[in-house]
């Protein structure tokens, strides 16, 4: 049987919501099917930032990698999908503690019942930096969130972000895990080879783990 898989990524069209004052999508065909011409192909403008995407280190370090660079080991394989629904701007420990053991080394967290695909959302709940730290330590690699950053909306100092930075660890923002029960995955979230770039679109999936066959 075929494994299950989920599509954490939001749609991305004309309208889709981008942080306020980043490039919208936008896309016009430049060719179309007639006669003389037998295909449809279009030009496309937005945010590297825009939907489901992964954040390079040179997003909030001067010196960090571009996303073209980036290894890509952190962007596939087991992940834990731990629910913190609602339970205030910061995602603290004391949220996501029931879902720690025998962590792999990536975590997502869903904080949103519905995740807001059609409009900015500037109260959007981000990761306290202590979580970051903590996760870290017990060898996680990657982080994702259902919100378009792990840190507030309005910050200036970017604390998760630079937590991040310190620890080598990689992000994935703007999830939506609104369908996906709590558990293990297979994470399959691969960047573009945007060689200059400071983050990437990615078509974040999650797969159903194998399971064990009878007499396994």
């Amino acid at each position: 049987m075929n494994a299950r898989l989920w599509d954490i990524s939001p749609p991305v069209h004309e309208g889709a919501p981008v942080f306020p004052g980043d490039t919208p999508y936008r896309q016009r065909w430049v060719a179309t099917i007639a006669p003389g011409c037998p295909v449809n192909v279009s030009e496309i403008a937005l945010s590297p930032h825009i939907g489901a995407h992964a954040d390079a280190p040179i997003h909030y370090d001067p010196d960090g990698a571009t996303i073209g660079r980036v290894d890509l080991p952190p962007y596939l394989g087991p992940c834990r999908v731990i629910h913190a629904i609602a339970r205030g701007p910061l995602v603290e420990w004391a949220h996501i503690a029931h879902a720690i053991d025998a962590l792999p080394p990536r975590v997502l967290v869903r904080t949103y019942e519905r995740a807001p695909v059609d409009r900015w959302d500037a109260q959007l709940a981000a990761f306290a930096p202590a979580t970051i730290e903590r996760l870290a330590t017990l060898g996680v690699v990657l982080i994702g969130i259902d919100t378009a950053s792990i840190d507030p909306a309005d910050s200036k100092t970017l604390d998760s972000h630079q937590t991040i930075r310190r620890l080598g660890l990689r992000v994935l923002e703007n999830l939506v895990l609104d369908e996906v029960p709590e558990g293990d995955y297979e994470l399959i979230a691969l960047p573009l080879k945007l060689v200059n770039a400071d983050a990437s679109p990615v078509r974040a999936v999650l797969r159903e783990l194998a399971r064990p066959g009878p007499g396994a």
